[in-house]
């Protein structure tokens, strides 16, 4: 059985023992619930958690050490001279086993037979089960592949053994188990407790290692390269200077401050498009606009929200660059179809409903009794607007503007396709610019080494830039914080 189908049936017999618990927990009521401790759905879940949990951490540690005790079998059977290959190699070879078992597995088994017995090429066999092999396999990895196949379908059939057996046992015993005076509710609140507990855990130790992750590589890459030549040269071009330069010496130059200049110049030109826009647009919704108008505008607003970043990537790099590149032209002004212009402008219509909407949460928490006293004063809606209402709410826009500003500092696809490539230091809008997002992309494509600075340097962009943000998302929280704290 399959995972997700063993997965569903584990969840149907949970529920065979909700149902189970709440009729018993009725029936040794004899009617009188207020005899019982808890409410019947607190024995219901008592028993459905009591045979579903224990069974699914089964499934996931199986799943998580069966790869494990597979991959060490399969080497067992290996050849003696391949054992002491690099472990590339090894891994080649172990994707080359694991490509010829699933030919085996998914093959015909008539036709599978008479091939083997004709010895005749499997790889045409595989192709046309969509399987394809580089090259026909060799004698030693079909032995390997049918014996990892049979391991395979032992393992699958012993879990799912063992996951039923346990779900029955689990679900059993939560059933004798449950009288009136069962604390079921604190057994069921416990377990939901630690689930929320373990959620919590695993969000902060995925964090911590990403951190973790970047910090190591960003060391290797400052022992490689000074940390003076990262933070303060002006240039950028991270490639071998002399090929075969001897005592590991580079002619590449890491320069931070092209791309951080042309990653802050975009985010300010985005920032300038969307911050006005919506700003102004909050206004509007929670000011001026009837109620019906609301219901259809902001929806049509946030939908520029839910368009993926490659499309507006790919609508600046198709239409609106090669437009203003035209416009350019046609009034004598040399501009480029790939411009801090055309990034930032497509980068701020992405930004716009992010302003909006959080402006517009801000300003509508806003309390209607400031309102009402300046308009009773004799003030317009205008002046309220202007010397009430946005006065209020400034903190809290602020820190929408921030949490936006860290949005569009981290943003990848637009400036991929928008911004260039080239790493200048221009004031010019309308020159080519490029990124800290643009080059991690590009570090990291290519055919060079893990370990030389070239790849390694973009584990120092990725921490650099993650230090930015953290910077501006804490300052932004902290001041939306504070204006919380105000009006609630």
């Amino acid at each position: 059985m399959s995972k997700p189908v063993l997965c569903l049936v584990i969840l149907a017999l949970g529920m065979a023992a909700y149902l189970l618990a709440t009729l018993r927990a009725r029936r040794l009521s004899g009617g009188k619930l207020a005899t019982l401790h808890s409410r019947l759905s607190y024995y219901g879940a008592y028993a459905a958690l009591s045979a579903v949990v224990p069974t699914l951490a089964l499934v996931v540690g199986w799943s998580i050490a069966e790869p494990v005790f597979l991959k060490s079998a399969v080497h067992s059977l290996l050849p003696a001279d391949l054992l002491g290959r690099p472990k590339s190699e090894l891994a080649m070879i172990d994707s080359a086993i694991g490509t010829v078992a699933q030919g085996l597995r998914l093959a015909p088994a008539a036709d599978l037979a008479k091939a083997l017995a004709d010895k005749a090429p499997l790889t045409e066999l595989f192709g046309a089960q969509g399987i394809a092999m580089g090259a026909e396999p060799e004698p030693y990895q079909i032995a390997v592949a049918q014996q990892l196949n049979r391991w395979t379908d032992l393992s699958r059939w012993s879990l799912t053994l063992a996951a039923l057996a346990l779900a029955l046992l689990g679900g059993v015993f939560a059933l004798l188990s449950i009288r009136p005076t069962l604390r079921a509710r604190n057994s069921v609140e416990r377990v939901m407790l630690a689930g929320l507990m373990a959620a919590s855990t695993v969000a902060i130790l995925t964090t911590v290692g990403i951190i973790a992750s970047m910090l190591f590589e960003t060391i290797h890459f400052f022992q490689l390269v000074p940390a003076k030549d990262y933070f303060l040269s002006l240039v950028w071009d991270p490639r071998f200077s002399a090929a075969g330069a001897t005592g590991g010496s580079t002619a590449g130059q890491f320069g931070l401050i092209p791309l951080l200049w042309g990653t802050a110049y975009i985010s300010l030109v985005a920032l300038v498009v969307a911050v006005p826009v919506g700003l102004m647009a909050a206004l509007y919704l929670s000011e001026y606009a009837s109620s019906g108008l609301r219901t259809v505008v902001k929806p049509a607003l946030e939908l520029l929200a839910g368009i993926p970043t490659i499309v507006y990537g790919l609508f600046a790099l198709i239409s609106f660059g090669p437009t203003l590149r035209d416009l350019g032209a046609s009034i004598g002004v040399p501009v480029s179809a790939s411009s801090v212009l055309t990034a930032g402008i497509v980068m701020g219509i992405m930004l716009i409903p992010f302003v909006s909407s959080l402006s517009d949460d801000v300003i509508n928490a806003v309390p209607q009794t400031l309102r009402e006293g300046s308009l009773g004063l004799g003030a317009t809606r205008s002046e309220t607007i202007k010397l009430v209402v946005l006065p209020a709410a400034l903190p809290g826009v602020i820190g929408a503007v921030l949490l936006a500003a860290s949005r569009a500092i981290g943003e990848t696809m637009i400036v991929v396709l928008a911004a260039g490539i080239a790493a200048n230091i221009t004031a010019n809008p309308l020159q080519p610019v490029t990124t800290m997002t643009v080059k991690i992309v590009s570090q990291l494509t290519g055919d060079l080494e893990f370990n030389s600075p070239q790849t390694l340097v973009a584990f120092a962009l990725g921490l650099t830039l993650f230090c930015i943000t953290l910077v501006l998302n804490i300052y932004a929280l902290s001041v939306v914080r504070r204006f919380r704290e105000h009006y609630e």
